[in-house]
């Protein structure tokens, strides 16, 4: 390091403009005007849109929105916020004067055979010390563009939070209420299956049934019994991850969801947008666009340190003496520059650039897939939904055929026109339908919700979004 007295004014005033380093420029792609089962019109900023209420479910509204400002992980991603915040002072400190004061008060003596008395000295001094790094080269200017498209990032992870809140709890409630209708349609069996059961054990002690007759519905009633255990424990268990989702203890809301109603199932027209929308409304492919603006800001960070610095340091130090009657003040000060020269060092300076350069090769990647990923999530979920409809009419179909074919077996063996495996055929067979049924119920009502979330709808319901207005990222093509 060399120390010099004086710098040319010059030299300083060239140098000091010069910011080293690319400049980010948003990424873009080319994007299909729409999607391959979309329409061709753009939806906006579905930030505000509160999809969910198309279930018509007043419970499953007030859960979304209680939860969105008590689940633990968005309080989590909330707090990364602060901590982003915090980094964008701490980067943009560097660039400052840096001004420190001391002082002391110190006291000395000697004392032996050859001294009557204490020789006492007082000694109060003080510092007052400054120092600037000058920012030739853009060093803390790249570091604090860095660290301010990090805060951005950390609001788009807050979003994402939310996001990923809202899809688990729609999802876990679609499950617990599925439950719920499993449970009750087996409840329902059990009472016909049982009927069945004590008709045939009527018919046996009147000689008009078998006891095989008997023990293949007695079989039926109990396979039945044994579904039920297992429905309850998943309807508890989804009601405990639901009370975690909220920041509850597990079984603090098993009572309150026990009250509940039949399965959510949308009402509403299907809007997908454009690709194009996704560059605005996906907060993860926001996060993904303001990774990638802090690590190009990296690279100027590294190469800035391939170049001279200067700082300019200075310090006064005032001090006042007094010893048996004698005292004085003395003040010492120091001011210059310094200079550091990069000369010799192994080739790390240059291999910090090397890496520097790869990441924000390696976050345009992550940003572009994260762009096909959402793409594709997006057609994967409108191909669900636009076919859900056509499987749940014809499972509905379907119940209404094995019901009736039900009764009719019934009444036949009843008047001894048919034998009882016709019957227990025909109960196994509605309650296939009927299982069926409320699973497609359930797939339909999941394929919407991930729709929605595959768009990007929803996160900020309250009519205001997380963080900062989204940079326009891409175009579509």
């Amino acid at each position: 390091m060399v120390s010099l007295r004086y710098a040319t004014p010059a030299l300083l005033l060239l140098l000091s403009g010069c910011v080293v380093g690319p400049d980010h420029v948003p990424p873009e792609m080319a994007l299909p005007g729409k999607f391959s089962e979309g329409g061709k019109k753009s939806i906006g900023d579905v930030a505000t849109t509160a999809w969910w209420t198309a279930y018509n479910d007043r419970k499953l509204d007030s859960l979304v929105q209680t939860g969105l400002s008590q689940n633990l992980t968005i309080q989590q991603a909330l707090e990364r916020i602060n901590s982003a915040s915090a980094n964008v002072t701490i980067a943009g400190a560097g660039s400052l004067p840096a001004l420190d004061v001391g002082a002391s008060h110190t006291v000395s003596g000697e004392t032996g055979e050859l001294r009557t008395q204490f020789n006492t000295r007082n000694t109060s001094a003080g510092q007052l010390s400054l120092s600037w790094l000058l920012d030739m080269f853009g060093l803390f200017r790249r570091s604090k563009e860095s660290a301010l498209a990090s805060l951005d990032s950390a609001y788009a992870g807050a979003d994402i939070a939310k996001l990923s809140y809202i899809q688990n709890l729609v999802s876990t409630y679609i499950d617990l209420r599925f439950f719920q209708q499993r449970l009750a349609l087996s409840k329902a069996n059990l009472k016909s299956r049982q009927e069945t059961y004590d008709l045939t054990k009527f018919q046996l002690d009147a000689g008009a049934a078998s006891r095989l007759d008997v023990v293949q519905a007695e079989g039926l009633v109990q396979s039945t019994l044994a579904e039920i255990p297992g429905l309850e424990t998943n309807i508890r268990v989804s009601a405990h991850q639901i009370a975690t989702l909220l920041g509850q203890p597990a079984g603090s809301m098993v009572d309150e969801l026990l009250r509940g109603s039949g399965q959510p199932t949308f009402r509403g027209g299907i809007n997908s947008g454009v690709p194009a929308d996704l560059i605005r409304n996906r907060p993860d492919i926001r996060q993904a666009e303001r990774n990638l603006a802090a690590a190009t800001a990296q690279i100027g960070v590294s190469e800035a340190q391939l170049y001279p610095s200067i700082s300019l340091s200075g310090s006064i130090s005032p001090s006042y003496i007094n010893q048996r009657g004698i005292h004085g003040g003395l003040s010492a000060w120091s001011f210059g520059p310094t200079l550091n020269l990069p000369i010799l060092d192994g080739g790390s300076l240059r291999a910090n650039v090397d890496v520097s350069k790869s990441n924000a090769v390696a976050s345009y990647l992550a940003w572009k897939q994260t762009v096909l990923t959402a793409i594709q999530q997006v057609e994967d979920a409108l191909s669900a939904v636009r076919r859900d409809a056509q499987t749940v009419d014809a499972l509905r179909a379907q119940v209404r055929t094995t019901q009736e074919t039900l009764e009719l077996s019934t009444a036949s063996y009843k008047d001894g026109a048919s034998s009882l495996l016709d019957v227990l055929d025909a109960q196994r067979q509605v309650s296939l339908a009927q299982a069926s049924l409320a699973a497609a119920v359930q797939q339909m009502a999941k394929d919407y919700a991930a729709l929605n979330i595959a768009t990007g709808g929803g996160f900020a319901p309250t009519g205001k979004t997380t963080g900062p207005a989204p940079v326009k990222a891409a175009k579509g093509s």
